[in-house]
């Protein structure tokens, strides 16, 4: 990914588009095809060069141009014939965006393939379900990656509408109106260069594309990051149900030798704070004065570079830790039937509610157990309701041992499984 935002790249793609409004020239009869063939020979660039001019000029598409015509010679002079900066630029990096965004679907089908294999592994390694932080009901850690799985393919289907939206280019001139050159050109070198013309350009690409680009990376780092914290949550000393792989030699603290901490995840959460950081700015972008200015120019150099790239970092960290998660089924057992079970409460009042008890009635002799348990070492919920009156009057022993079958909580999932071609 890094290669596509080198200099050296941006500059080929500049050149590429000049070639290809070149090429489209010729064909329509505008320029001699001989020079055309004269150009593609002899067209190359210096970098350093071309700063070299640009210190004098002070402007980077002249210094381009001028570097070029020093090794094409006399043909030069139909390079750029009738364009604006802006029509070089704005379909070059069209062309580096859509480049980085074929780099982030091939990741994002990685992952995707990561979390479907540790979803079927873990399809039934049941588990507790946490709202608010608090233990919930049971569930399965596949479910679990199941919805992480739906989430990423839902991202998949966005960047693959999100391509077609930002490969698009703009050979119309100075503030759009193709005063100066055929919009037959713009048809045939954006078709060339695996692009459409942008249907409405002003002397610019409206900014509206990049800043839904940089949102839809956003949203994707959103997501890393929601899994991320999950992580990190469930690594925490007390949970100890998943774990980043700890590799042979590494280190957890330069002081306390027994630590094992998750920093892959905790490095996927603050980059996906930069990443929304760039979302925004993306947005403030799109507000050009009039036809275009280049208040958006130096931000992007900056920006769609280290967005892509960090992006792109975050997809292939992501799928090597999914890929080497260490997942603990005995810890999430422990922790399922802390307090004996208070998890099971609603199973347990809503057998009562069958048998005959109003819900509140239920409620409430329910959860005075379940709080009687609750946070004391020896506390055991099921032990409390088998020993209620209230409860053993309603309810026979196989009744209440039904109740605190984790197996009903899960007897829907495979309907999930199967939406998700699992």
């Amino acid at each position: 990914m890094g290669e596509l935002w080198t200099e050296t790249y941006k500059l080929k793609t500049w050149l590429q588009v000049e070639i290809a409004v070149c090429e489209a020239q010729a064909e329509l009869g505008y320029i001699p095809v001989e020079a055309v063939e004269e150009i593609k020979v002899k067209a190359n660039f210096d970098p350093a060069r071309v700063l070299e001019i640009e210190k004098e000029v002070k402007h980077d598409v002249i210094a381009f141009l001028t570097n070029v015509n020093e090794y094409v010679g006399d043909a030069g002079r139909y390079i750029h014939l009738g364009m604006t900066s802006s029509d070089m630029l704005d379909t070059a990096l069209s062309l580096q965006m859509v480049a980085s965004l074929d780099v982030i679907l091939t990741w994002v089908e990685a992952l995707i393939q990561a979390i479907r294999y540790q979803a079927q592994q873990h399809r039934d390694t049941v588990m507790i379900g946490r709202s608010h932080g608090i233990h919930a009901e049971p569930m399965t850690f596949g479910f679990k990656l199941a919805g992480w799985l739906a989430e990423m393919l839902r991202h998949r289907d966005r960047l693959t509408h999100l391509h077609n939206e930002i490969a698009v280019g703009k050979i119309s001139g100075a503030v759009g109106t193709y005063a100066n050159i055929d919009p037959k050109i713009e048809a045939i070198a954006c078709q060339n260069l695996g692009l459409r013309p942008d249907c409405a350009s002003t002397q610019v690409i409206s900014r509206d594309r990049h800043a839904n680009f940089l949102n839809h990376l956003a949203l994707l780092a959103a997501s890393i990051e929601r899994f991320a914290v999950e992580i990190r949550n469930l690594q925490r000393t007390d949970v100890l149900e998943v774990e980043e792989f700890f590799s042979k030699g590494q280190k957890g603290s330069s002081a306390m030798p027994h630590k094992r901490n998750p920093i892959r995840s905790e490095r996927l959460t603050g980059i996906a704070r930069m990443i929304r950081g760039y979302a925004m700015t993306g947005l403030e972008n799109v507000a050009l004065w009039h036809e275009r200015d280049i208040s958006h120019s130096s931000v992007e150099r900056v920006m769609l570079p280290d967005a892509c790239i960090l992006t792109h970092f975050m997809l292939v960290e992501t799928t090597d830790l999914v890929k080497n998660l260490l997942v603990y089924p005995d810890n999430m057992q422990r922790n399922m039937n802390v307090y004996g079970g208070v998890v099971f409460s609603q199973r347990v009042m809503l057998a009562l509610v069958e048998k005959g008890l109003k819900r509140e009635e239920a409620y409430a002799i329910v959860q005075s157990c379940a709080h009687t348990a609750w946070n004391k070492p020896d506390g055991n919920f099921r032990a409390l309701i088998e020993q209620d009156p209230r409860v053993v009057g309603s309810l026979s022993a196989e009744e209440i041992a039904a109740c605190f079958d984790p197996r009903h909580h899960l007897r829907h999932l495979d309907q999930i499984y199967q939406r998700l071609g699992i």
